[in-house]
């Protein structure tokens, strides 16, 4: 499975920006799907996980309430809306797959990750 992740860019604090992530080479819908961001000078770290129907989710505690992550099988795409955008929410943004969510949760073993895009805020 080939991931390409877009949408990212320049954004004042209290914007909002939507990534978009679209799958190739595989059968998305097999596929629980997560974004993850690294930093400058931080460990990339879990953002947000959907299970294959959608009817899952699940958020790290800095982003609950502002950003919502989404899916469209039909389209091989997942969403990251990002609103009330933060000056820490700077950073590459990164979609990844995998048949467990809860690896994408854990960040352990995940199957295939895409290249990043990046979200910079400023205050």
């Amino acid at each position: 499975v080939q991931l390409q992740a877009s949408g990212g860019g320049p954004v004042q604090a209290g914007g909002s920006l939507r990534l978009s992530c679209a799958a190739s080479g595989g059968t998305f819908s097999s596929y629980g799907m997560g974004w993850f961001r690294q930093a400058p000078g931080k460990e990339r770290e879990f953002v947000a996980a959907i299970s294959v129907s959608g009817g899952t989710t699940s958020y790290t505690d800095s982003v609950k309430g502002r950003f919502t992550i989404s899916r469209d099988n039909a389209k091989n795409t997942v969403y990251l809306q990002m609103n009330s955008l933060k000056p820490e929410d700077t950073a590459v943004y990164y979609c990844a797959a995998d048949q467990i969510i809860g690896s994408i949760i854990a960040m352990r073993g995940i199957d295939f990750w895409g290249k990043g895009t990046l979200v910079t805020v400023s205050s």
